[in-house]
């Protein structure tokens, strides 16, 4: 059993080819390893108890980086929280996107007219980060990074983790590290922070604690999904609220966080082990238009999705029929070969 990487970040959204415009002119995710209509009907716990369609795409940038699942409820109107989200509700409040120059990075996107909340400024472990919203107000951090799987026209890459609103820090600490890997305190601070104050409701005394992975990540994609963080948020001045508090997993905003990984069962046994069981099993391979996986989730201490994927196949060169099949693979915790996963770019959308 282990994790090759974020896999991807789901986001709802009320026009998913809209946003996935958006999303491949400014973050680079441009490579849409599936697109389906369909519905979720295995989601029940989340969905109200009934089945729901949807239309989904999975994005990748071949630069690194995690992904982005944009995702759109298409036989309801998807809905937006009843309050105002501020930094430290319960729940994925920020996504981060990884960035190869963050001055340059601010410059270029203030030209494009993207709605910047923040100016560059140093974090607690002195990287250089700032703040965006989408035009469906969703908040991102661009934030420095340094591995990267290919070179490309795009400042940024993929998704490179997220920021969490928790309401026990050390309890969510030892979900983090023990389930996902995230052993590394990069930094533990608590006060009003300067660097957070263009964020809703980023004014006010927070704890702050910065997690990273100590072993390097490893499986078939582990290369291109690269290094992550994960940051907890912990609000002192109010009490925190659930973002998905009364509305429906899919509804707007940041719905899950997924790693892509090796041995779901050995997976279940381990999360049911540390008292967070599978909340959704899709018990075997589960189709999902060109690609096929397995997927699981669990709930973090306070309510947030993790979701599972073990990828069992994905198009290499759709126009000629070639898929890769994983499960045919000898040594599941080697990388693909960085040829086979650049062929990925002659589905390139521009």
């Amino acid at each position: 059993m282990f994790i090759s990487g974020i896999q991807q970040i789901g986001v709802g959204v009320s026009d998913v080819h809209a946003a996935f415009k958006w999303y491949r002119e400014h973050f680079g995710t441009d490579i849409p390893i599936f697109e389906e209509a369909a519905v979720a009907g295995l989601m029940l716990p989340y969905t109200g108890g009934q089945p729901q369609s949807r239309h989904a795409i999975l994005a990748l940038s071949l630069q690194g980086g995690g992904g982005m699942e944009i995702w759109q409820y298409t036989g309801r109107t998807p809905q937006p929280p009843a309050f105002q989200i501020q930094l430290g509700d319960l729940g994925f409040n920020i996504a981060k996107v990884k960035c190869s120059d963050v001055q340059a990075c601010f410059h270029d996107f203030r030209k494009r007219g993207v709605n910047i909340i923040s100016n560059p400024a140093q974090r607690p472990d002195g990287n250089e980060h700032f703040f965006i919203k989408d035009p469906w107000g969703n908040t991102f951090e661009i934030v420095q990074a340094t591995d990267w799987y290919t070179k490309g026209p795009f400042l940024t890459g993929g998704m490179y983790g997220c920021i969490i609103g928790v309401s026990d820090m050390q309890r969510s600490i030892r979900f983090y590290s023990e389930i996902l890997g995230y052993d590394v305190i990069a930094y533990d601070q608590q006060g009003d922070f300067a660097d957070l104050h263009g964020t809703d409701g980023g004014f006010g005394r927070f704890h702050r604690v910065l997690l990273r992975h100590s072993e390097k990540r490893k499986g078939p994609f582990s290369r291109l999904l690269g290094d992550s963080e994960i940051e907890l948020v912990q609000c002192f001045e109010r009490s925190p609220r659930k973002i998905y508090e009364g509305r429906f997993w899919g509804d707007l905003g940041f719905i899950h966080l997924c790693f892509d990984i090796t041995g779901m069962s050995e997976m279940k046994a381990f999360c049911e082990s540390k008292g967070h069981p599978f909340t959704v099993d899709s018990s075997g391979s589960f189709d999902m238009g060109e690609a096929a996986g397995y997927f699981s989730y669990i709930e973090d201490p306070d309510g947030a999705l993790i979701e599972f994927v073990e990828t069992h196949k994905i198009p290499i060169l759709k126009k000629i029929g070639w898929y890769l099949n994983l499960r045919k693979r000898s040594n599941p915790a080697k990388p693909l070969p960085k040829w086979m996963l650049k062929t990925l770019g002659f589905g390139r959308e521009r």
